[in-house]
């Protein structure tokens, strides 16, 4: 595993961002474990984040693109952080874009943040974590609308930072879905598997009784 993982998984602990225990999900899923990205919320910890998302971008996708767009609204200061450590880091500007939930019908108006998206563009995709792919049906209209025609514009792939390794609408894992569906790449920083492997270690946060718990939720809900 490469370093960077890990150090981002201690990052997400040390955050309070990744917890154990026991979660009821939206999809009613009871999860032994649970990540929330609202808990990034210090200036340091955004700066951080924001080297791990460019660091992963770089690894999957390369620099060949223009734009990293973050779905409102969890997706507005990934991208915003992720294009600001991009430029420091290797010094290339990328512009960042997010969507509204509203439309804006005076001063800066319009549906987007950031931005305008035009013809030619190579866009990333960025956000926290994805369960069901809904965000990407809800913007992906959004940001093909955008442009002369819906093929003018392309999605090079969608970043986010943990793969949870379960069941998306079918038998697959959600990021897998949505690269069958829509035919990009959707990588994460980690996926759970990297997780258990930096935890479930002598003195370490996953205990055995921890591990069972999620081994038995993947039993369940794991994808295949």
């Amino acid at each position: 595993m490469e370093d960077y993982k890990k150090e981002f998984i201690d990052f997400m602990i040390s955050s309070q961002v990744l917890k154990f225990g026991e979660f009821t999900l939206k999809s009613g899923r009871l999860s032994p474990f649970f990540m929330n990205a609202g808990a990034y919320v210090t200036g340091s910890q955004l700066v951080r984040l924001g080297e791990f998302y460019a660091k992963a971008i770089r690894e999957n996708f390369g620099d060949d693109f223009d734009i990293l767009f973050g779905p409102s609204y969890k997706g507005i200061p990934l991208a915003v952080a992720t294009v600001i450590a991009y430029s420091r880091l290797y010094g290339k500007e990328i512009r960042y874009c997010s969507n509204r939930k509203e439309i804006k019908d005076h001063g800066d108006t319009g549906i987007l943040l950031g931005s305008k998206i035009i013809d030619g563009d190579r866009i990333v995709m960025i956000e926290d974590v994805t369960t069901s792919g809904k965000s990407i049906e809800e913007t992906l209209p959004v940001i093909k609308s955008q442009c002369s025609s819906p093929d003018s514009v392309k999605i090079v792939g969608l970043i986010v930072s943990l793969d949870r390794m379960e069941k998306g609408k079918g038998e697959k894992c959600a990021l897998e879905e949505i690269t069958n569906l829509y035919g990009f790449p959707a990588r994460a920083i980690v996926s759970m598997k990297d997780v258990v492997e930096a935890l479930h270690v002598p003195g370490g946060i996953i205990t055995d009784k921890i591990k069972e718990k999620i081994d038995a939720y993947y039993a369940k809900y794991g994808a295949v």
